[in-house]
């Protein structure tokens, strides 16, 4: 939609060590997620989303992740984390995110959980429309439970045109971010790109060893995207 040679953002979610918070920061990471969803493997409590945070340098962003927590715990725990973005990864309607945020005083995103067969429609452009005072709108492939689960959607099957500001997600690696960018790019307002198992340290099986990431996958993946930027310059 622009012509503008944009920059992609880059977020890298479910940190729960120092030496990965540095390991981001390190790699040009624009933000830096923190889940506080108890159930998540990847979860930590707000006191220490806001110790891992502390280690932020100016302009890198903490990103909290919620599903269908109350506003006062999500209110409590972004006056915990100074500069804080949150991001609603549940069922909350627009109204439970403008509540949860103080009425737009921390910004937020929302998830748009797209299904991963063809033959389940999903209007994008008609759930953006739903969230007016969204940052941006977070794609995540839409599994059993909460969080992509390390799955991509057919990026192809997304709107032509969405007039907001898109998160790409869901299955990132840096072997296929730089084809998401490319494909996604041209139908939003500006994109950014979130990845999480996809820069973990890997496992037997072929499984991530969860909330333990690997500084190189983390470089790579950054690699990945600034290529990703040239390509479309």
């Amino acid at each position: 939609m622009s012509t503008v040679p944009l920059r992609t953002r880059v977020k890298i979610c479910g940190l729960t060590r120092e030496e990965d918070v540095d390991a981001a920061v390190a790699a040009g990471a624009d933000a830096v997620g923190f889940i506080m969803y108890a159930k998540s493997p990847r979860y930590v409590a707000p006191q220490r989303a806001a110790e891992l945070a502390h280690r932020l340098p100016p302009f890198v962003t903490p990103v909290l992740l919620f599903v269908n927590e109350t506003p006062g715990a999500v209110l409590a725990a972004c006056e915990q984390v100074a500069g804080a973005t949150v991001q609603f990864h549940g069922d909350e309607t627009a109204g439970q995110c403008l509540a949860a945020t103080g009425n737009g005083r921390y910004p937020f995103l929302r998830v748009a959980r797209i299904p991963l067969v063809a033959s389940e429609p999903f209007d994008l452009v008609k759930f953006a429309s739903h969230y007016p005072r969204a940052q941006a709108i977070l794609l995540d492939a839409h599994v059993d439970g909460y969080g992509g689960g390390g799955k991509a959607f057919d990026w192809s099957r997304l709107p032509p045109s969405v007039n907001c500001h898109l998160v790409l997600s869901g299955g990132l690696t840096p072997a296929n971010v730089t084809d998401g960018i490319v494909q996604v790019r041209p139908r939003c307002k500006t994109l950014a790109v979130d990845v999480s198992s996809g820069v973990e340290v890997s496992a037997s099986g072929g499984s991530t060893l969860k909330g333990i990431k690997d500084p190189e996958k983390i470089h790579q993946f950054v690699a990945a995207v600034r290529a990703a930027d040239k390509l479309l310059a």
